[in-house]
């Protein structure tokens, strides 16, 4: 962008900053995108970036940033890129937030910071992830990193248990305060859920290992197939390796079925071995691995659930040939907890929605090969605890669905591996391990725990708040010594 469009842009009076209209993403072509997984959006140029970057009108008491659960200065990154200084930008975000090119594509901005920004009251919020992803792009492609200082050596260790969100950020942020970080991670790749949950064309596999690359240049130590509570117990890594404090990011990946009759057919998955078969074997890169899954070309899919996860495995179906990837969801798509944009994203790449439908049987050949699921029709009564309208089956609506493949996306639930052998750890009655919400501390003096593995099933950057308090709590831990006895009841 030339000096003079800058300097144009900076001399807007406010008002009419805020008659510039939101610049929109681009994206890659429907058609073509449905048959490939190429990512979706395809990121702002400079010249959009800073004119989206001219919207923002520097509250003096910003709503955005009081919204973001990672706490990022966004008032002051956006400075940053009103003024040119992209690595300043970027440095800066840095300073809150391990992920930026991470969250920047896969956050629901628009529930958090953007729903926090004034400039939605009266029109569209502004684009803070799309200038997050930006800045975050700008500083990779540049090779220019803006990472940020650490303190002097502590000479304590910590062991973080999970290298997703939570454990990435919590690691993140205890390396700048000088502590020594090591990261144990069940799987033979870096990244929990943001490699193995999420696909490619929301969140390229490149993105999340420049990330980790970028702690590891932050000082961050990793170490891949270490199955704690199998391969080493929480014991062992405070007594026999010395690690001073122990944070528990394991999230929580045990899946949850229907419970109907026939989910043992051949051909039904839980979305959770669905997406970590297409996304760690590589099933998207058909012509270069043997396809780990069911073959979905040609056949009919659908796909039950209506959050992200149910979303990412029916526009991963598409993807892999499907003849029909359809949807089901037990409520109306008001009630559906999916971003916006990935619905309109689904809806353009020929997804079908089936909504108040709920699933009562999967049929089957003599083979034990699925060939339909059994449905029935519903209708929304009271809201429930969650706020939504509870569904309630409309009695003789029963009709089958042709289906060769069917994956259930309603839910995870914990692994019971690290609560198992750790016996002074208490739980949730649901398993969950019990900590508490302002410190991230257990029962088990030294160990924090945080994200799913506390809270259930989140958002990604729900699980990186989650880091960022445990690294604050186990700092305060390890410089002062003091424990408090137990977490408070849940």
């Amino acid at each position: 962008m030339s000096e003079k469009k800058t300097l144009q842009l900076n001399l807007l009076p406010l008002k009419e900053r805020m008659k510039i209209p939101r610049t929109q993403m681009p994206e890659l072509d429907a058609e073509v995108r449905s048959r490939c997984f190429e990512e979706v959006n395809q990121g702002l140029a400079t010249t959009d970036a800073l004119t989206e970057a001219t919207r923002c009108i520097a509250c003096a008491k910003p709503s955005c940033v009081i919204d973001c659960p990672v706490g990022v200065k966004i008032k002051e990154v956006i400075a940053l890129i009103h003024g040119g200084d992209y690595l300043g930008a970027a440095a800066k975000i840095r300073e809150d937030n391990a992920l930026p090119a991470i969250t920047g594509r896969v956050c629901p901005q628009e529930n958090q910071c953007e729903g926090g920004c004034v400039l939605g009251k009266k029109g569209a919020p502004l684009a803070i992830g799309n200038l997050e992803r930006f800045v975050a792009d700008f500083e990779r492609l540049s090779g220019k990193l803006g990472l940020p200082r650490n303190a002097s050596a502590t000479g304590k260790s910590v062991a973080i248990v999970g290298s997703g969100p939570a454990g990435l950020s919590a690691a993140g942020d205890l390396v700048q305060k000088g502590h020594r970080v090591r990261v144990f991670e069940a799987l033979h790749e870096l990244g929990g859920v943001l490699v193995y949950g999420i696909p490619e064309f929301r969140l390229p596999k490149s993105i999340v290992k420049g990330e980790v690359d970028n702690l590891r240049r932050m000082g961050v130590e990793f170490e891949t197939n270490v199955i704690v509570g199998k391969s080493v117990t929480i014991d062992e890594l405070m007594h026999d390796e010395g690690f001073a404090a122990v944070f528990v990011a394991t999230g929580a990946g045990l899946p949850v079925f229907l419970g109907v009759p026939g989910e043992h057919l051949n051909g039904v998955y839980s979305a959770n071995e669905f997406l970590t078969r297409v996304n760690l074997m590589r099933a998207y890169q058909v012509e270069e691995y043997d396809e780990p899954v069911y073959d979905c070309r040609d056949r009919n899919v659908i796909v039950v659930g209506g959050g992200n996860t149910a979303m990412d495995a029916v526009r991963t179906a598409r993807r892999l040939g499907a003849r029909t990837a359809t949807l089901v969801y037990r409520r109306s798509e008001a009630e559906m907890p999916a971003r916006l944009e990935e619905v309109k994203h689904a809806r353009q790449e020929g997804i079908g929605f089936r909504m108040l439908t709920g699933p009562i049987e999967m049929i089957g050949d003599e083979k034990g090969w699925l060939t339909g699921v059994r449905c029935m029709r519903m209708e929304l009564g009271e809201p429930d605890t969650s706020g939504r309208r509870s569904p309630k089956e409309i009695k003789g609506s029963e009709f089958i669905l042709p289906a060769n493949v069917a994956i259930i996306g309603v839910g995870t639930t914990a692994n019971p591996l690290i609560q198992a052998s750790t016996p002074d750890l208490k739980t949730t009655p649901r398993n969950y391990i019990l900590a508490d919400p302002a410190t991230t501390r257990t029962s088990k003096r030294g160990v924090f725990a945080g994200g799913d593995i506390v809270t259930g099933g989140a958002t990604v950057i729900l699980a990186m708040g989650a880091g960022r308090k445990a690294a604050a709590s186990i700092h305060d831990y390890l410089t002062t010594g003091v424990w408090e006895a137990s977490p408070p009841a849940i």
